[in-house]
């Protein structure tokens, strides 16, 4: 069998139209679902600048994964079905990841991680996990 390489580039952009900072954002909606999240403590929330975050929201709002109601932003079907996996995702990394490296856990690896992980490898971490 012969495997086929390529560069990170070339499989980066092979993946489907959401982004990685596009899944940061819906992670976060997902976290903070029952408060009344804002642009402004979504910014707090991902600590970045108010005019970046209401660009991507309206990014999110044109793929019908967040609605806008009140000033107030919630997930859509799609987007909430979008945002379990993604925090789903983020609570088996960050789990693994203490496990295996104890007091030398860092957060910023999973951050880095979870965008790069595919379902099949999740699923079998979340297994090893279980044992």
């Amino acid at each position: 069998m012969k495997d086929n390489f390529y560069t990170l580039t070339t499989y980066l952009h092979n993946k489907n139209i959401i982004t990685y900072p596009m899944e940061d954002y819906l992670e976060m909606i997902m976290r903070k679902q029952n408060e009344k999240l804002t642009i402004t403590t979504l910014s707090t929330y991902l600590n970045i600048k108010k005019s970046s975050c209401s660009k991507m929201i309206s990014k999110l709002k044109i793929l019908n994964l967040i609605n806008i109601n009140e000033n107030k932003i919630t997930l859509t079907k799609k987007g909430l079905e979008i945002g379990n996996y993604l925090y789903h995702r983020h609570q088996v990394l960050e789990k693994f990841l203490r496990k295996l490296n104890g007091e030398n856990f860092k957060l910023e690896q999973v951050e880095k991680l979870e965008h790069f992980i595919d379902e099949i490898t999740l699923l079998n971490i979340e297994k090893k996990l279980l044992k």
